[in-house]
């Protein structure tokens, strides 16, 4: 089974407005209201691929309430713990100003609360993959994603980490099944710039050293690259097509990984999934379905 994490999920409210004006009230020329945060992309990616799976996450008040009924509705089985204080945030995203949006802060997580979360991850079995993708509440401690790997270590569960600095750097040691920043957060780990392919091998291989197995590195345009844990590379060049939504390109790539892996255990057909599903979710209005991620492989080299 796989599971993914999502400690702050949120409810995305994304909305048109043509020629928005500061100061005046706009209105909405259209609006779709979707399950946010990014294990919970990479659960409804994986649902799309037919991979059967578990969604973790906190859920407050009546936005919690709503996310649960989304994420039942893609077919992924949801295991929310409840809070009985705040809410679950709601982020505004302005889709006619590419990249803007207001995300909210999310609820308070409580040490009661944690530690139910912990008691559902200590009941994962050998063989069992778990997801931990996003950035944490403040109200959290920031060694949380260590801790988990710590509590996990030597039980054979393959875990995957997205996620940035720290939350990335720190787990290392446990050795990760695979990790996956992007050519800007790998470049800030080392304080260098990456523009093309070939330079964020060297910089995938020291994150090897320090205890990652597989290194997944998406780079938008560019497309990505793959230093797996057998010394093989492979990358590619983004494939064709119009970028429509871009929100959940990353955790789709993460999702198409697991899926090619879990298929055929290939790094090459691993790799090539992974790029071809986080190209379908950036050409789609939501999140990509198999039939478009299908149609994408097939036109990478």
């Amino acid at each position: 089974m796989i599971y993914t994490v999502t400690f702050n999920p949120s409810l995305d409210y994304i909305v048109t407005v043509d020629d928005f004006k500061l100061g005046l009230t706009n209105r909405t020329t259209s609006e779709l209201t979707l399950p946010g945060g990014k294990g919970i992309n990479v659960s409804i990616v994986l649902s799309n691929l037919g991979i059967e799976n578990t969604a973790l996450y906190f859920a407050a008040g009546f936005v919690g309430d709503e996310i649960t009924r989304l994420v039942k509705e893609s077919g992924i089985l949801a295991d929310a713990i409840p809070i009985e204080e705040g809410c679950s945030r709601i982020n505004l995203k302005l889709k006619s100003i590419d990249g803007t949006e207001i995300n909210g802060m999310g609820p308070v997580i409580a040490a009661d609360k944690l530690k139910i979360l912990m008691d559902k991850l200590d009941a994962l079995k050998e063989g069992d993959t778990l997801c931990l993708a996003g950035s944490i509440p403040s109200s959290m401690p920031g060694t949380i994603y260590s801790d988990i790997c710590s509590k996990l270590d030597g039980r054979g569960i393959r875990i995957v980490v997205d996620a940035t600095k720290d939350l990335l750097l720190n787990v290392l040691q446990y050795h990760p099944f695979l990790i996956k920043p992007n050519n800007h957060e790998l470049g800030e780990i080392f304080g260098v710039e990456l523009k093309t392919r070939e330079s964020v091998v060297p910089y995938a291989k020291k994150l090897q050293e320090k205890g990652a197995r597989n290194v997944l590195i998406s780079m938008a345009g560019e497309g990505g690259v793959l230093v797996a844990e057998d010394g093989s590379v492979s990358m590619s060049e983004a494939p064709k097509g119009k970028l429509v939504n871009g929100v959940g390109a990353g955790d789709s790539m993460v999702a198409g990984f697991l899926y090619g892996y879990m298929t055929k255990e290939d790094y090459e057909y691993a790799f090539k999934m992974g790029l071809s599903a986080g190209s379908a979710s950036a050409f789609s209005e939501y999140l990509a379905t198999k039939d478009e991620v299908e149609a994408v492989y097939e036109t990478i080299k």
